[in-house]
């Protein structure tokens, strides 16, 4: 006992110090590991180091982990090979009578880009560089633009490949395939409701989203059909066959990952935008992206395994149980914790630190894990819209014009921001849009 504490005490004043912490600015991954070892050297002595490198070994040799930086590397060499733009193009080109073509045109480009990379700032910022001075030279509502960039670059948490499932399927122990087949769905729920919103939006107050020239729409059939074949059909083939694979099970992630590596390294190629500086640029930043990924992983394993063996669960369980929730009291709650916790913190440290503590509550209120952490991807896409500390508001501030203000991109994220919530309640009274597909294939 420390200060006359007990052991589970302890274990919740470690969660309470590492909240502090991360508040005054110190490494996240850091930050675990040291509180880990601290508290975990007072409660077992030196046993604490062989744990630690027990724990460490055991996140280094998870061969689910290994699709990680595979399929970052996949959408840095998207990302590099301007194959987003291509794609946007092809889109506008096809939407082009649509009211609020544009900003549609930059949904559904987010989506298909979401499926390549997980990278919510990646998406955020070439979007922002690409299609925001688009609709803004288009005559474009400030507001409606920079919402629409923000919300379509958040999808990527959501849509599959996600990497934030494959953390979660290796945090929960659920299957990553099952997590990808549940989260479809959704992920395309919310992209199609982003995309009616708009369009009914702009259908009501033309004045919102002007019709483009005459020479940007009257374009014959044949190019249209020429652009959409040599852009949006390759990444979407690709894109398509890479999940395919997962799904029925004729590869696992990590080698459907390494296929999609090699796919999108053709494709860049076939478009003569395969260089030696972008695949070495495409590398560093894949390394750089997964080592942070990795440090996390460790650090939150140490930091984790030190919490159960103190038995700080057992306090948090206890107050729970004593509040006598019931099933769906229990998920608002845990939502609501998550949706706070996205404020200050990443999505990863999230999964890492802060569904282990949900994990042994799941099992008695009887709720599906899987079906759990398709609501976690959901919330999450709050935490990076919602003020004030909004990751991709910022990160569309970092490149807007400087008449743009933050206030007007907050001001444009809220009706997403609503449009997430709003299907985060249809996904809970209709369990089946995220369990249907996993339950189809799997049984």
């Amino acid at each position: 006992m420390l200060f006359g504490l007990s052991n589970p005490e302890l274990g919740v004043v470690m969660l309470v110090l590492f909240i502090v912490f991360i508040m005054l600015g110190f490494p996240i991954a850091f930050t675990l590991m040291a509180l880990g070892v601290g508290f975990g050297y007072w409660a077992m002595g030196d046993t604490v180091f062989s744990l630690v490198v027990q724990r460490t070994y055991s996140v280094m040799a998870n061969d689910v982990l290994v699709s990680i930086p595979l399929f970052i590397f996949m959408g840095y060499i998207i990302e590099r090979a301007n194959i987003l733009d291509r794609l946007f193009h092809s889109i506008q080109l096809a939407l082009g009578n649509v009211p609020g073509s544009l900003a549609i045109a930059t949904l559904a480009t987010c989506a298909i880009f979401a499926t390549a990379t997980g990278i919510v700032g990646a998406v955020v910022t070439l979007m922002g560089l690409l299609a925001f001075p688009a609709m803004l030279r288009a005559g474009y509502d400030v507001k409606l633009s920079a919402g629409v960039v923000c919300a379509g670059g958040c999808l990527g948490i959501l849509i599959p490949p996600s990497v934030m499932l494959i953390l979660y399927g290796a945090t929960a122990g659920v299957s990553v395939p099952k997590l990808y087949a549940g989260a479809l769905f959704p992920g395309l729920l919310l992209a199609g409701m982003y995309m009616l919103y708009v369009l009914i939006r702009c259908w009501l107050n033309p004045a919102l989203a002007p019709k483009l020239p005459k020479e940007q729409t009257d374009v014959p059939w044949t190019t249209v059909l020429w652009a959409l074949v040599t852009s949006f059909f390759p990444l979407t083939i690709l894109i398509m066959s890479v999940l395919g694979c997962i799904f029925f099970g004729l590869a696992t992630p990590t080698e459907a990952a390494a296929v999609g590596s090699l796919g999108s390294l053709i494709l860049a190629a076939a478009y003569r935008s395969l260089t030696f500086g972008k695949v070495k640029e495409s590398v560093i930043l894949t390394a750089r992206t997964s080592a942070m990924v990795c440090w996390l992983f460790v650090g939150s394993f140490i930091f984790s395994s030190i919490f159960a063996i103190l038995g700080g669960h057992e306090p948090i369980k206890n107050l729970v149980t004593a509040l006598n929730l019931s099933p769906t009291m229990f998920l608002i709650v845990a939502q609501l914790i998550i949706f706070v916790l996205g404020w200050p913190l990443e999505w990863t440290e999230i999964i890492v630190i802060f569904v282990p503590i949900f994990l042994p509550l799941l099992e008695f209120f009887k709720i599906d894990p899987l079906f759990f952490g398709i609501l976690i991807a959901l919330n999450i896409q709050t935490s990076f819209l919602s003020p004030p500390v909004a990751m991709a508001p910022f990160y569309l501030k970092g490149i807007a014009p400087p008449h743009v203000t933050i206030n007007q991109i907050f001001s444009g994220v809220m009706p997403y921001l609503a449009i997430v919530l709003f299907a985060m309640v249809l996904v809970y009274v209709f369990p089946g849009i995220a369990l249907w597909l996993p339950k189809y294939l799997y049984g």
